[in-house]
């Protein structure tokens, strides 16, 4: 192989790594969950909007999650562990209940509660609202059958 050939291969090489690099640099690194593969997942992850709290949907690189915003500020994983009885505050948005940890605000996690499987939601509460971002969020999750509903003390102890 001639120099002349060597470099136009030696090139043609750089761009295409190049290219390939740039092309993975718009996703969001993820990590599925252990239940990712339900199929329930998937009609979660069908339906989820091109944009939550006006942040533009991205790529990620696994299955059953969802990323919004440069930087990503919203982050949804399907299939995690299924939460029992919490003592974290649970708060119902559009007919869908979700467990609140803000253990490391000002990122919050909301992790769905009587749904299996389960869905993760961490949001940036610096970069985002919350509730906006369950709302919006909703019509995608709802799809999950739901099997229990949160409850409050109130209610346990006044029997209902």
């Amino acid at each position: 192989m001639n120099i002349r050939t060597r470099a136009l291969t030696f090139g043609t090489l750089s761009v295409a790594i190049g290219l390939s690099v740039a092309g993975c640099a718009g996703q969001v690194p993820m990590t599925p969950a252990a239940d990712s593969n339900n199929p329930d997942c998937a009609a979660v992850t069908v339906r989820l909007p091109n944009t939550v709290a006006n942040l533009p949907k991205r790529e990620t690189n696994a299955q059953a999650t969802g990323a919004w915003g440069s930087p990503a500020s919203v982050l949804l994983t399907c299939g995690v562990e299924v939460p029992g009885p919490s003592t974290l505050p649970c708060v119902s948005v559009n007919n869908v209940d979700w467990i609140e940890d803000d253990s490391q605000a000002p990122l919050f996690r909301y992790t769905t509660y009587g749904r299996t499987p389960a869905v993760e939601v961490v949001i940036d509460s610096n970069a985002v609202s919350g509730t906006t971002t369950l709302v919006d969020l909703g019509a995608a999750v709802g799809v999950l059958p739901q099997t229990a509903k949160c409850t409050d003390l109130a209610d346990v102890f006044n029997g209902n």
